[in-house]
């Protein structure tokens, strides 16, 4: 029997959204979860409904072992504090599942270290959206392409 993909929703831009739209995106349950992070007892599934429902957040170390099973980035999925310009690339990545209708955009006039990052960055995603609007690339790779997006000298 082959399993039909349903594409995950995300609900807003929490960690816990955003760890609930990975996992779903690898097929994974929250069962599988848990047994993978090597939960024990009769409520290890509620520890990752309470990290998804922002009841709880995951410790770094938890959040590491999080990532590495969701094969992402940590960047990803961490809260974000906006001191750094990552947060800023990858909220605006994350805002694009939660309005794809939208098209965002941001003219740079002014640049320094951090908006030739985000700059740098905004091409990039430009040239994936081409690729997946033209079918060059499938909804699946372009994700992917989003939950590994490495930012090269300003993590």
């Amino acid at each position: 029997m082959q399993l039909m993909y349903l594409k995950p929703r995300l609900k807003d831009l929490s960690q816990g959204s955003r760890i609930s739209f990975v996992r779903q995106f690898r097929q994974i349950t929250q069962d599988e979860l848990a047994d993978k992070l090597k939960l024990k007892g009769k409520r290890k599934r509620r520890t990752i409904t309470n990290y998804e429902n922002g009841i709880r957040s995951p410790k770094d170390d938890r959040l590491l072992e999080i990532s590495n099973i969701l094969n992402v980035r940590i960047n990803t999925i961490k809260e974000y504090d906006f001191k750094e310009s990552a947060s800023i690339v990858y909220t605006l990545m994350w805002l694009e599942e939660l309005h794809p209708e939208y098209q965002i955009d941001l003219p740079i006039t002014y640049y320094n270290d951090n908006t030739l990052l985000i700059s740098k960055f905004m091409n990039e995603w430009n040239e994936m959206r081409v690729k997946r609007s033209k079918r060059k690339i499938t909804y699946e790779r372009y994700i992917e392409w989003k939950l590994n997006y490495e930012i090269k000298g300003g993590e």
